[in-house]
């Protein structure tokens, strides 16, 4: 565990997913991240930080700042949408392309045969959620919000190449059943 987050478990959530960082190095080198459902913007702030381009995208971007964005640092790298990707009005945002999208802890189905498109040709897909089993542990414990056994795999397996994918109990930084995959577009 980090030292640093040892007696406060509740600053993990400014951390970047393990699942993206381990997966970060396979996007093109200075490309542009699209972190959908970017919630705080922990991922957006790590892939700014690695020198990447982000278009960081939720409901509310107003979260933004809880890890110090957008800032004048990264005003040519970072691009805030405020989007409600369950209302629809977003359809410009689906006919860009991306080196890669990052997606945590957010599932609407609809979106997940978008994803493939949206990638660039070589663009990195990677995705963590809730999984089936996560309801023992709290929240998320509604069915729509949680993956079906292997269901990642199953939306993308034909259209992208799959560099990993699993379904894990997580116990830091809070017990969770997660489901996730990471993806290339050749």
């Amino acid at each position: 565990m980090n030292e640093r987050f040892d007696h406060n478990p509740a600053l993990y959530r400014f951390l970047p997913s393990e699942w993206v960082t381990r997966h970060s190095h396979l996007i093109r080198p200075g490309g542009q991240v699209l972190d959908l459902a970017c919630g705080q913007g922990r991922h957006s702030r790590y892939f700014l930080e690695q020198e990447f381009s982000v278009v960081a995208v939720d409901r509310d971007i107003s979260l933004l700042s809880a890890v110090g964005l957008p800032s004048e640092q990264y005003n040519d790298q970072l691009e805030a949408l405020e989007i409600d990707l369950e209302q629809g009005g977003h359809t410009s945002l689906f006919e860009r392309q991306f080196d890669a999208i990052v997606v945590t802890r957010y599932l609407h189905r609809p979106l997940l045969a978008l994803l493939p498109i949206m990638l660039a040709d070589g663009g990195v897909l990677i995705y963590e959620t809730f999984a089936v089993g996560n309801e023992r542990y709290g929240r998320p414990s509604n069915p729509d919000f949680l993956l079906k056994e292997n269901e990642l795999l199953d939306a993308f397996q034909a259209h992208l190449t799959v560099k990993a994918f699993e379904t894990v109990e997580l116990g830091t930084p809070r017990s969770a059943v997660v489901q996730r995959i990471c993806a290339i577009k050749n």
